[in-house]
């Protein structure tokens, strides 16, 4: 079950519900599903299972559930699996025959993309915490920025953010990042910059170099798709005729009068329609 990255008031009424119904809560720090349960004023059974244990706590829960029990798992902020344990406990259960159910709610990932405004992006890749050896590090980093059309969601930890940040500047300069800080906490903080103005701007405050990261690398528009953009004026046309009309009949329109091709001119007017109203 997806829980909370920082505001409890997140944990969704289902995951309440869930809690309430369960026989015992695993979790990936006992501490913080115990202070959750605590919270809801519930008293559960803990099972610690993280990723040192992860397949000797999956047997244990293994045999709850021939008992006849219920068993939640939670790690210990957002969606299990996700940079988190939980994938070998999914892979058991459903093996030995029980059934696997999805508690979906809070994700960091999904959390920064939606902030990210990326309108060049078509789908995302999720990268997670990269290689801590330098030279690996900078090898991972490398494919990511090749990647083209899709948005790249990287993980960071305070104590090498500054690296992090000082090598998409060198490596990617010009490229759009957004970096989320402390997501859905008191100190939450969101930038969208130049990778090459990000070190001056992380350098500034001391406070900006604290928290949990999380960075949304913007999509690589290939030069294919740049060849292919659309002229000032059919953008224009297409935006004033959108705010009026509905999307296919301004496309179509925007077609006659300008000249552009009918589907580059849908494609735009998708992208304009999503980053105008879209977001949820």
């Amino acid at each position: 079950m997806a829980t909370p990255i920082g505001n409890l008031a997140d944990l969704s009424l289902r995951a309440i519900h869930c809690l309430g119904l369960v026989d015992a809560l695993a979790c990936e720090d006992t501490r913080q599903g115990g202070g959750l349960l605590r919270h809801l004023g519930l008293h559960k059974p803990l099972i610690a299972l993280h990723q040192h244990n992860e397949r000797e706590a999956s047997a244990a829960v293994l045999a709850r559930l021939a008992a006849g029990e219920r068993v939640a798992y939670a790690s210990d902020a957002g969606t299990p699996a996700i940079s988190d344990p939980g994938a070998v406990l999914v892979r058991e259960v459903a093996a030995a025959g029980y059934r696997v159910l999805p508690l979906p709610g809070p994700s960091s990932a999904a959390a920064a993309l939606s902030v990210a405004g990326d309108t060049t992006a078509h789908g995302f890749a999720f990268v997670g915490f990269l290689p801590t050896k330098a030279g690996e590090r900078r090898t991972v980093l490398q494919g990511v920025l090749t990647v083209e059309g899709q948005s790249q969601i990287v993980f960071e930890a305070p104590h090498r953010i500054v690296e992090l940040i000082g090598l998409l500047a060198e490596l990617a300069p010009e490229r759009r990042i957004t970096v989320c800080r402390e997501l859905t906490k008191q100190f939450e903080q969101v930038h969208t910059a130049d990778a090459a103005s990000l070190p001056a701007w992380l350098a500034a405050d001391a406070q900006r170099q604290r928290g949990e990261f999380v960075l949304v690398v913007h999509a690589q528009v290939s030069q294919a798709a740049t060849d292919d953009a659309l002229p000032d004026e059919a953008l224009r046309v297409l935006t004033l005729l959108m705010a009026e009309l509905p999307l296919k009949q301004a496309v179509a329109l925007a077609a006659q009068i300008s000249g552009a091709p009918r589907n580059r001119l849908y494609d735009a007017g998708l992208a304009l329609k999503n980053a105008g109203g879209d977001a949820g």
